[in-house]
């Protein structure tokens, strides 16, 4: 039955037999599009109902929702298990490989710097390790109307020396130039420039260090002679410097060339080692200027002016100062006329750079050709300056390869003892510093040697590599440190063997005791007991040329030290420290000279037939 259309006719659509056959078609291709709808919604437009339960979308690819969730897991505990190991190593107490030991130079020469610090005078600072030590001197150069505040004592008295406390500043202050990396690392470095520092403040306090010319120095404080007075002075009496009670005078000289261009040389030297702080740096070369030109202009012997000095630290000439100071002037100002002085063959010759003489290759407080010769090869081999200075470098090059020759033990050009220890001071009492400051000597210019590629050096037609000069300092450091016929460490608080009754006033008197009044300290002067305070890394004078030693406080020529002796093994002792391979900084101490560039050498005379 078919429905009634209101128009008219029916709702029924006649259709031929090629319309069924499209509809049939059409059929069929709209079950297909559902097909590809369903296809496209799965791949294109996303996954499923039920398959977005099995998988996960990670963007860039789809995994399996189980396989995701065990990799996270995994992850998660692999990251606790390694978070628990690290706590387990913070916490628990493991134990960690210990550094190597120092070796035997290393471990002395932190003592044997550790015994300025027991020498110093005026105010000490709160850092200064030596409880048994206290202010003293605060009174020094008073009677005077001067501060001479301040500086080292020279051995076991309680006499500040200007000139062999000059030079021990000197002495320490090349040791750190060339060996500043191996301070470093040990951790001495500020406290080895601690110690130089208190001694350069303490001289720019003995002369106008602000003036541009002066006309005098005070060279000595507190006074020792005249030898058996019974005067209350430095040597009568025995005092710990705290409890000073007697009259100190200073002395000061108008004609002191030797003392005047030995602390130009501390002062300059030292300089190259505070050049970091600038503004103190150019005041001690400005310092230097005004001495080293005072040295040239007032002719003279500082101990010719000072009784009292000539008889402890008597001065044998100036002319080796000259060429000792003017180098270092030239190296901390770099003004080519200091190297014109030193190279001028006048003052070359009457330093006795020449050769021959008891003293040659001898350096000490009085002598100083020895370590200037080094110090000016060191010159020559590194940077050559040329004409005019050449020839004179070339004979300090010489000198100081003669001097490498003598100390041998086969040229028997000093004497040793049978225990092997050179005696550069002839046979005289105090033999240790002098074996000490020529070990640094040789250690220093081995280092020289190597760092300029050089394998040695000739003596005569014999050839020696500069292992020799390393074997020779390690013989003379050794039988300080122990390797002797006493088997005695000469430096205290060094070894299990060392002196006990040291010649020393501060270290032989008992805290909380007074030692005012002069001669009630002789109680402890002449006791035969040990020194209740322990004067560490003191190096002693030594024993006899037969290598015997007396450990007798009252016997000065065995147990009395000295700063000079102490600096001269300080820098022998660092520049052995460490094994050969770590040498000198070949480049520090030129810093402040200028590219030099050779004249041409005057022209031939004409021929005449």
């Amino acid at each position: 039955m078919h429905a009634h259309n209101a128009w008219g006719g029916s709702f029924d659509v006649p259709m031929d037999s090629a319309d069924d056959d499209y509809s049939r078609n059409l059929d069929l291709d709209t079950a297909a599009l559902q097909r590809l709808e369903e296809t496209q919604q799965s791949w294109l437009l996303g996954p499923s109902e039920q398959k977005g339960k099995q998988y996960i979308d990670l963007g860039c690819i789809i995994c399996s929702r189980r396989l995701f969730c065990n990799i996270a897991v995994a992850f998660i505990a692999a990251t606790a298990l390694a978070g628990l190991v690290v706590l387990i190593v913070k916490v628990i107490p493991h134990h960690q490989h210990p550094p190597p030991p120092e070796d035997d130079y290393t471990q002395a020469l932190r003592k044997v710097l550790l015994f300025f610090n027991a020498q110093k005078s005026g105010a000490l600072p709160k850092h200064n390790n030596i409880s048994w030590r206290g202010n003293s001197g605060l009174k020094d150069g008073f009677m005077e109307k001067q501060n001479l505040v301040g500086g080292y004592y020279d051995a076991g008295d309680n006499i500040k020396f200007g000139f062999p406390g000059a030079f021990t500043i000197t002495l320490l202050s090349w040791s750190v130039i060339e060996y500043h990396a191996k301070y470093e690392a040990i951790g001495e470095l500020d406290h080895a420039k601690e110690l130089i520092k208190w001694g350069t403040d303490y001289m720019l306090k003995t002369f106008n260090s602000s003036a541009l010319s002066i006309n005098e120095i005070w060279a000595q404080v507190g006074q020792g002679g005249p030898i058996a007075t019974t005067t209350p002075n430095d040597h009568f009496c025995w005092e710990r410097p705290e409890d000073m009670d007697y009259q100190r005078p200073a002395f000061s000289c108008g004609q002191c060339s030797d003392l005047a261009a030995e602390m130009a040389a501390a002062l300059a030297s030292a300089s190259i080692v505070f050049k970091g702080n600038e503004a103190y740096s150019q005041k001690l070369v400005e310092g230097a200027k005004v001495l080293f030109d005072f040295s040239r202009r007032s002719r003279g012997r500082y101990s010719q002016s000072i009784s009292d000095a000539s008889l402890f630290y008597n001065s044998s000439g100036y002319y080796d100062e000259y060429v000792w100071g003017g180098a270092w002037m030239f190296y901390a100002t770099g003004n080519s006329s200091y190297l014109q002085l030193v190279t001028t063959r006048g003052i070359s010759k009457r330093a006795g750079a020449g050769g021959g003489g008891p003293n040659f290759g001898v350096f000490d407080w009085d002598n100083k050709l020895a370590g200037a010769q080094v110090l000016l090869t060191r010159l020559h081999l590194f940077l050559s300056p040329g004409y005019p200075y050449e020839d004179v470098l070339k004979s300090y090059y010489n000198g100081t390869n003669i001097m490498m020759c003598s100390y041998l033990p086969v040229y028997h050009s000093f004497n040793r003892t049978a225990g092997g220890l050179i005696e550069l001071n002839h046979g005289k009492p105090s033999p240790l510093q002098y074996a000490a400051s020529s070990s640094f000597l040789a250690a220093v210019y081995a280092d020289y040697l190597t760092a300029a590629d050089i394998p040695g050096w000739n003596c005569g037609p014999t050839f020696y590599a500069s292992q020799a000069l390393r074997n020779f300092s390690r013989s003379q450091i050794n039988y300080i440190l122990g390797d002797n016929p006493m088997k005695m460490s000469y430096v205290v608080g060094y070894g299990k063997n060392y002196p006990k009754q040291v010649h020393h006033r501060a270290s032989s008197i008992p805290g909380g005791k007074s030692s005012h009044g002069c001669t009630p300290g002789y109680t402890y002067r002449d006791s035969k007991l040990p020194n209740p305070h322990l004067l560490i890394g003191a190096m002693v004078a030594g024993p006899n040329a037969k290598d015997h030693f007396q450990d007798v406080r009252v016997n000065y020529n065995y147990t009395e030290p000295t700063i000079a002796g102490n600096a001269a093994l300080a820098a022998a002792l660092v520049a052995l420290s460490g094994g050969d391979s770590r040498g000198v900084d070949t480049s520090s101490i030129f810093a402040t000279i200028p590219p030099i560039y050779p004249a041409s050498p005057p022209p031939p005379a004409p021929w005449m037939p």
